[in-house]
């Protein structure tokens, strides 16, 4: 079932500050900011050989994450990301064997324009686990 590392993200309090290390002490290649209301988030995403990293940033007072920059105001990571093939079957498949998918259980659209759904961390390891639909 589980594909490629699709992305680790690492949450941020600035946004440009952290484009800015990678880009200029790392020399990688940054993307530009893209807002992502939906999900309460501002993320930019760094490119590499085999594959991401996400930066993201707090994105308005409802965001989902800025309880995680509070408590971690140097940043931290937030998650990582898997592909799968089909992303209902991978759901109930998940939810079959005990595993307890965040939100309403519905995918929503990701940054990259494809179905994503979080997974609790407690059934990984305490891992925050996002499935992405390849």
């Amino acid at each position: 079932m589980i594909g490629r590392l699709n992305h680790v993200a690492i949450a941020v309090k600035d946004l440009e500050a952290a484009a800015a290390t990678y880009r200029d002490a790392l020399g990688a290649k940054v993307s530009a900011p893209q807002a992502l209301p939906e999900h309460g988030v501002t993320v930019v995403f760094v490119e590499l050989p085999n594959t991401k990293i996400e930066l993201l940033q707090p994105l308005g007072e409802n965001s989902a994450i800025q309880a995680f920059v509070d408590k971690n105001p140097s940043g931290g990571m937030h998650h990582v990301c898997y592909e799968v093939d089909d992303i209902y079957a991978a759901r109930d498949k998940l939810k079959a064997e005990g595993k307890r998918v965040l939100g309403d259980g519905e995918p929503k659209i990701g940054a990259h324009g494809k179905p994503v759904l979080f997974l609790h961390p407690k059934d990984f390891a305490g891992t925050l686990v996002e499935i992405e639909q390849a």
